[in-house]
């Protein structure tokens, strides 16, 4: 669907990658993440879809992203993809059509897990553009979001399917509450520093 957003002025914001272990991690993808949600209309709505599933450890840091967030009972989000609503290759065309259904011209954060480089895996990664889910194992599904937020899980390039299921979940886990905490903040910061009435009726 076509999109309200100048997708040239927000193409423009630099992407991030930063270490998980990073002493001011939290505070960098927070302010990234602002900086991204100022390009949102007041009429739409932001929509957040954390695509996985938990049934393999390396492909379960969208579920527990969207599970995470859940527990705030925000009003100033959507929310599809919890570990026990996943959304996977399985339901991710109907899920997209169903937003797209319900909601004109939604900004989409799209989530999810990717394989990288030895050097790079612990990373996070917010910026322009959409997610694409199942690429790391070669699958064609359609891609999520306006922006994206992912976190590199493991090494990829060689039995993609195998090294997702044997990674370390500890790893995974700390990915995601970095993620979903820094998230959250952003969408209260960016609430409290320019929501129009529109929006405070979410």
């Amino acid at each position: 669907m076509p999109s309200s957003i100048d997708h040239h002025v927000l193409k423009a914001l630099p992407s991030l990658k930063l270490s998980h272990t990073e002493p001011h991690i939290h505070t960098a993808v927070t302010n990234r993440l602002v900086e991204h949600f100022q390009f949102i209309e007041p009429e739409q709505r932001l929509v957040v879809v954390c695509v996985g599933t938990d049934r393999s450890t390396g492909d379960c840091l969208g579920p527990l992203v969207g599970t995470a967030l859940s527990k705030y009972n925000s009003p100033l989000f959507h929310l599809f993809g919890t570990l026990d609503e996943p959304v996977h290759a399985v339901n991710l065309k109907d899920t997209l059509q169903h937003i797209h259904n319900n909601f004109t011209d939604p900004f989409i954060v799209g989530i999810d897990a990717c394989l990288g480089q030895t050097s790079s895996v612990g990373n996070i990664q917010v910026g322009f553009g959409p997610v694409r889910p199942g690429a790391g194992v070669h699958k064609e599904l359609p891609p999520v979001g306006d922006i994206h937020i992912t976190g590199i899980v493991n090494v990829g390039g060689f039995m993609e399917y195998f090294v997702l299921q044997n990674t370390r979940l500890s790893l995974v886990m700390k990915l995601s509450d970095i993620i979903a905490n820094s998230l959250y903040i952003a969408v209260k910061r960016w609430h409290l520093a320019g929501a129009t009435p529109a929006r405070r009726r979410d």
